[in-house]
């Protein structure tokens, strides 16, 4: 399993870099010691386990195989683009448990590394401490599977497989074992998102309908295969092409949600934003309930890239999403309308309540500097605040595209007003003349 996290954690660097200033050092304190001590731990325990391995030359025959099938699927999925900030799941889980299962625990510790070298150097370069983050997360993961099964369930159940409640025990040690190591790879890597980002939702992450379909289906699939590889290795003939099939059907959802989602900051892009927005305020004026929306921007933007650089404003819109997000209901719809701009729409809530949301949103941006470097010297800090409207849903013909219009007018208002404040589009502004609202197209694309 693999993440993107946040500014910290991305894109490659020059290797050439002097040690202080790797990109590690610039994760906060607790964070860059639970990155370092994961991999640190995990080679501890290969050297332990690879000193107590009896080692035998069909135990490397099997191990060569599936890592070949393993890199097989990755040299065949190198071209799919994942959305970023995900968990993704990418059924390198069944060559993982199938070493786990069928081999010592030294070798399930070492499956790892040449995979995720690979993935460095033939699908996308990352930063180093990040790859041996998962380095470690995944040997940790399922070398605790590979010595759970090989203690508990294997001395209990004997030889390999064979017919009735024998064979329903294996399967069922299996599942078990895929479990444990399914669990301790993931929530390693959710401690280093929570740690790193700590308005991260571990929850939607983890536990969206979504999520938990994906990881049973996942899991289910590498207890077959490794099941299946448990009674003889020949099966690797048709499980690898089953496999690859399987891998790029799990990853239809996430490829669907990179088309709706925008690059820098997570949230929904212009197009995918109007398009659910349109279908919730329907509901709203269906179902008669309140409605509100809001347009935010951040004051004075432009500064921010023209002094410190566009990777520094890149992080400080990723940071400001971050926040927005921590601070609105599961329900609210959250996204970015280009350049500097946010749109919300907020279901179930009325004007003054919004009002109440938006200067929450107003002052968690205003009262928190935004860090934009690190390394060796100390972060640069960066104080902003942004200018929100709000508009409650008049009627019900009201449509998204209005009440959009009145709301940026009323950001206007505050703009106008000196900056970092609210303003509430009033009855009479609803129905004048306002300029026109930045929804999905060119104009919202373009930056403000």
């Amino acid at each position: 399993m693999k993440v993107t996290v946040t500014s910290a954690w991305r894109g490659p660097r020059p290797a050439a870099v002097a040690v202080r200033d790797w990109p590690v050092w610039s994760l906060p304190r607790l964070a860059r010691a639970y990155v370092i001590a994961v991999p640190v731990a995990a080679a501890i325990a290969l050297g332990v386990a690879a000193d107590r391995a009896t080692w035998h030359v069909s135990q490397l025959g099997i191990f060569f195989l599936l890592l070949a099938s393993a890199a097989a699927m990755v040299e065949a999925a190198k071209d799919v683009k994942l959305p970023p900030d995900t968990l993704t799941r990418d059924l390198q889980e069944v060559w993982w448990l199938s070493v786990a299962l069928l081999l010592p625990p030294v070798y399930a510790l070492l499956m790892p590394v040449p995979l995720v070298l690979m993935k460095q150097w033939r699908v996308r370069r990352n930063l180093w401490h990040r790859r041996l983050f998962s380095m470690g997360a995944i040997g940790l993961g399922y070398g605790a599977a590979s010595v759970e099964f090989h203690s508990v369930f294997e001395p209990l159940l004997g030889v390999p497989p064979g017919a009735g409640a024998h064979s329903a025990g294996w399967l069922g040690a299996i599942i078990a074992a895929a479990v444990t190591g399914w669990a301790v790879n993931v929530w390693l890597v959710v401690g280093a998102v929570k740690l790193t980002v700590p308005a991260a939702r571990v929850r939607a992450m983890m536990f969206s309908r979504e999520a938990v379909t994906t990881d049973a289906v996942e899991t289910c699939f590498a207890a077959l295969v490794a099941f299946a590889l448990s009674c003889t290795p020949a099966v690797l003939i048709v499980a690898v092409p089953v496999v690859l099939v399987q891998k790029r059907f799990l990853m239809h959802s996430q490829l669907v949600a990179e088309a709706r989602t925008d690059a820098k900051t997570g949230l929904l892009n212009a197009a995918a934003w109007h398009r659910e927005s349109a279908t919730e305020l329907s509901r709203a004026k269906g179902s008669w309930s309140p409605a509100s929306a809001a347009i935010i921007d951040i004051d004075h933007f432009k500064l921010v890239n023209d002094t410190h650089g566009h990777l520094a404003g890149d992080r400080v819109l990723r940071v400001v999403a971050d926040r927005f997000k921590a601070q609105l209901r599961e329900g609210d719809l959250i996204g970015r309308f280009g350049g500097e701009e946010f749109a919300i729409l907020l279901p179930r809530t009325t004007g003054l309540e919004a009002e109440r949301v938006a200067e929450r949103l107003r002052g968690h941006i205003a009262d928190a500097p935004i860090a934009v470097s690190g390394g060796r010297d100390e972060p640069i800090l960066v104080r902003i605040t942004v200018s929100i409207g709000v508009a409650e849903l008049a009627s019900a013909r009201q449509d998204l595209d209005e009440l959009l219009a009145a709301a940026d007018a009323a950001l206007y208002q505050a703009k106008d007003a000196g900056r970092n404040r609210i303003r509430v589009v009033t009855a009479e502004l609803a129905g004048a003349q306002v300029p026109a609202p930045r929804g999905p197209g060119p104009a919202a694309a373009a930056p403000q």
